[in-house]
């Protein structure tokens, strides 16, 4: 198993993972024309189980460091692997809900709500594993916790710029603010229950006996099993649109398949190496930088899809005050682990 044992490369791994997760959605908006977001979550959820195993069987089973991932299967224990598989369905349905949000109000509306309130809370629930199992951090807590009041006040301000939007095209703000908040909450604490499957040889906060490959693996099971229960009923009571039938998603083009497997496959990408900086970052750090994902996509809902550009005048200011504070809210979480 490849590990990495320095903060510095930690580090450039979570900034890494924070690419892919603020990233991935770009394929649900490539296809979002013509093809349904709850069509397209069945093949993004077929590229995270892909690359979780190949992740498994290469970089999980190589180098000198720990168990490959097949011995690990053979030693895991029930409680473990409940966990990680919890940890995937709660991530999916919150990422479900994510995932809607987009499609109703864009990403430069559901990743800050919805992936801003996932961050500041999941970083409260991962620093608080690392102190009961630790009794104390080794993070600054000031700094920490001055970088999660920087980013509550991010997530406020993108909400106020999307209700200025919302207004002057006369679309109804309240289902997408609200898609983003509920997806928020969920996702938060989807983390610390992979963090529980994980031995504490490997990542501060570990109470259970497996290696991040595993669990990571273990996760996407969970996602994979869950989307059987919870996207038919996404179809059948879409939050958007008329229901849609799964005969369309048979007839649906090679093009649109790829794509939503490489959103799954870029998302999972992201996981891996959040979990592979977590053994020298610390749960709270890895998660913290890598869920800063509201600020690439940020960046490409406003640059690149243009999702603001019928706002009234002053909304630009607001967005350029809000990923300002991301940034800030960011150094301040990075530094508080110097």
């Amino acid at each position: 198993m490849i590990v990495v044992s320095n903060y510095p490369l930690a580090v450039l791994f979570t900034v890494m993972a924070m690419i892919c997760w603020g990233s991935w959605a770009n394929t649900q908006k490539l296809v979002q024309g013509t093809w349904r977001f709850e069509l397209f979550y069945w093949d993004m959820v077929i590229g995270i189980l892909i690359l979780s195993i190949v992740a498994a069987f290469t970089v999980g089973s190589m180098g000198s460091m720990g168990r490959t991932f097949l011995d690990d299967l053979a030693q895991a224990d029930a409680g473990s692997i409940i966990s990680a598989m919890l940890g995937g369905v709660v991530w999916n349905l919150g990422n479900l809900l994510l995932v809607a949000a987009i499609a109703v109000a864009g990403m430069s509306v559901g990743f800050p709500i919805g992936g801003g309130i996932a961050w500041v809370l999941g970083i409260i629930v991962n620093y608080i594993l690392i102190v009961m199992d630790k009794g104390r951090s080794e993070d600054n807590t000031v700094l920490l916790f001055a970088g999660v009041g920087v980013i509550i006040v991010a997530i406020i301000l993108s909400m106020k710029a999307y209700r200025r939007l919302a207004s002057e095209q006369k679309k109804p703000s309240l289902k997408g603010i609200l898609l983003s908040i509920f997806a928020g909450l969920l996702i938060a604490f989807f983390y610390g229950l992979v963090v529980n499957s994980l031995s504490n040889e490997y990542v501060a906060g570990g109470t259970g006996s497996l290696t991040p490959f595993t669990a990571v693996f273990f996760f996407a099971v969970g996602v994979f099993i869950s989307t059987f229960i919870f996207n038919p009923i996404f179809m059948a009571r879409p939050v958007q649109g008329e229901p849609v039938k799964m005969a369309e998603y048979w007839r649906g083009r090679l093009r649109d398949h790829l794509i939503g497997i490489l959103g799954g496959s870029i998302w999972m990408l992201g996981m891996i190496l959040s979990f592979m900086a977590a053994g020298s970052a610390g749960p709270a750090i890895s998660y913290a930088l890598s869920n800063a994902a509201p600020v690439v996509a940020i960046l490409w809902g406003v640059l690149v899809w243009k999702e603001f550009a019928g706002a009234p005048k002053g909304t630009n200011r607001l967005l350029v005050i809000m990923f300002i504070a991301y940034l800030i809210g960011l150094m301040f979480i990075t530094y508080s682990k110097v």
